[in-house]
């Protein structure tokens, strides 16, 4: 909080046998601070929460408990030492709203702070869904008769996503190649501060399971987005049609790509066939996965689609290569 402290930190480079480490734990200084103060003299180092396979590596329990406790309290290395469900809630809930929140308001001088916990309460109930600013507007027109502007909505998701609290991933159309501006998804860095902002109560696995698996992909150096392609179809009366077909991530890193979906269950032939039509009408060459909660092996079919299950899509680094 001293002013030009960042003129000391550079002068230090000049001593060749000091490394110097800059961190941070709350929003007061952001990586976009860190990027204007040092100028390029350094590099970011993100500290992301434990992954699933280091949440393993001190659980004490098998893998399938773990994830039921991954997917709600999450892989803050605290809370994973916590031994009672009292304790992990205490923390979380109060981490979000006295350290994350406050720090937010304050930074920014907000001073119509319902606005803000609104916002935020409408993100954690669409997390993997479609949305936009517009979209979050007509929301709070219908839900609780809030006159807040559009431009309110973009400066306060903006204000999450340097907080940390939130990531956004752009739709891509994989066959125009372009990037479509909105609507768009958000996903929580951590999913335990999203859980504990709705009060642990609706836990959904099938948005969650998405969660971890962008968080997953991320963690693993991939830029991750929501894949879209397009093909003609005839309708029942025989019309010609453009169809929009979703993928849940196109993973890139590199030269490589992989397109994921995201399936909690498949239990039935039609479901196999829904999930796998969006991969089929890709049309190149790049690996496609679906990853899934109620499958033993790893399976390949005719068309070269590999299905996972999230336990072997985690545990495994390399996973995506299998």
């Amino acid at each position: 909080m001293l002013n030009d402290f960042e003129e000391v930190f550079n002068s230090l480079l000049h001593i060749s046998n000091v490394d110097v480490y800059v961190t941070g734990s709350n929003s007061k200084f952001l990586s976009k601070d860190v990027i204007t103060q040092f100028r390029g003299r350094g590099d970011e180092i993100r500290v992301h929460a434990l992954t699933f396979k280091e949440f393993m590596g001190v659980y004490d329990g098998d893998v399938y408990h773990g994830f039921a406790d991954y997917i709600v309290y999450g892989g803050l290395a605290l809370v994973s030492s916590m031994k009672t469900e009292v304790q992990k809630v205490n923390y979380l809930t109060n981490l979000f709203s006295e350290t994350y929140l406050k720090d937010i308001i304050e930074r920014h001088h907000i001073e119509k702070t319902q606005e803000l916990e609104d916002l935020i309460n409408v993100l954690t109930s669409a997390v993997g869904s479609l949305t936009n600013p517009p979209k979050i507007q007509a929301t709070f027109k219908s839900s609780i008769s809030s006159a807040i502007s559009i431009n309110t909505i973009r400066k306060y998701i903006e204000y999450l996503e340097d907080a940390f609290i939130i990531s956004k991933a752009q739709r891509y159309n994989v066959k125009g190649r372009k990037y479509i501006r909105t609507p768009l998804k958000y996903y929580f860095e951590d999913i335990e501060l999203r859980n504990a902002r709705l009060g642990f109560r609706q836990a959904e696995e099938t948005h969650l399971m998405e969660n971890i698996i962008y968080n997953e992909l991320r963690y693993r150096g991939y830029s991750v987005d929501v894949g879209v392609v397009k093909k003609r179809e005839t309708d029942e009366d025989g019309k010609h049609i453009r169809k929009t077909h979703e993928i849940d991530f196109v993973a890139n890193l590199g030269s490589q790509r992989y397109y994921i979906q995201s399936a909690f269950s498949i239990p039935t032939p039609e479901k196999q066939a829904q999930e796998k039509a969006s991969l089929l009408n890709i049309g190149d060459s790049f690996k496609k996965i679906i990853i899934t909660k109620d499958i033993v092996n790893v399976t390949r079919d005719e068309n070269g689609i590999v299905t996972m299950n999230i336990y072997d899509f985690l545990l495994n680094e390399d996973s995506l290569s299998l």
